[in-house]
């Protein structure tokens, strides 16, 4: 017997398959299960949800017109959001005219040191403090202003939850630059949010007001 995992996998090989061999219309059935891992991609690059909703509808498009392409050695989720980083990239490079940041591995010493304001640990926030609209505003502000070799690294692993090495290769960097972005983007964003400087997340925390707008 199959596990949930495997079957997934068989059931969207069959279904490339299908599209391959002329039935066009069962695309959308396939990149359905993908839409929000190639949006959250896009938008690791860009940090815009505009930029980043229209890249993904790109890529989703070059998805259709190259399934030819694709190989079952890999996964379909990870080849669609590879198409999505790349087509971030780009958009990127051409909105800078030039002045685009390097998202690659830059000679020693490029992964400049951050300073946290404390030493408390990074602890997982609740989801039903998630739900709280101002600390969901106050998490999208902080993601944003973060680094896009920072935030791209963080998304990919904390909000779409690939693994070092599944990371490092979408993003074509070591595993061990996936390692050392990852604890500073966590830095990061822990020190821009006032009531995770002790892990304290509880609702009604008169420090949750030290959240500060960007």
């Amino acid at each position: 017997m199959q596990a949930p995992q495997q079957r997934r996998e068989s059931e969207t090989d069959a279904l490339i398959r299908r599209v391959q061999s002329g039935e066009t219309a069962l695309f959308y059935e396939l990149i359905q299960p993908h839409q929000r891992s190639v949006y959250m991609a896009a938008f690791s690059i860009l940090g815009n949800g505009a930029d980043a909703e229209e890249v993904a509808q790109e890529a989703i498009l070059k998805a259709l017109t190259h399934l030819d392409q694709f190989r079952s050695q890999s996964k379909f989720s990870t080849w669609l959001v590879q198409i999505a980083i790349n087509e971030a990239r780009m958009r990127l490079r051409k909105d800078r005219r030039g002045l685009y940041e390097s998202l690659e591995d830059g000679p020693p010493g490029e992964e400049e040191d951050y300073i946290p304001r404390d030493f408390a640990d990074w602890r997982e926030i609740p989801a039903e403090t998630l739900e709280r609209r101002e600390l969901k505003e106050a998490l999208g502000r902080a993601l944003t202003a973060l680094k896009p070799k920072y935030r791209e690294v963080l998304v990919l692993r904390d909000v779409e939850h690939h693994s070092i090495s599944e990371t490092a290769k979408l993003l074509g960097i070591s595993e061990a630059s996936v390692k050392t972005r990852l604890l500073r983007a966590r830095l990061q964003m822990r020190d821009a949010l006032a009531p995770g400087y002790d892990g304290s997340w509880s609702a009604g925390d008169s420090r949750y007001k030290k959240v500060r707008p960007w």
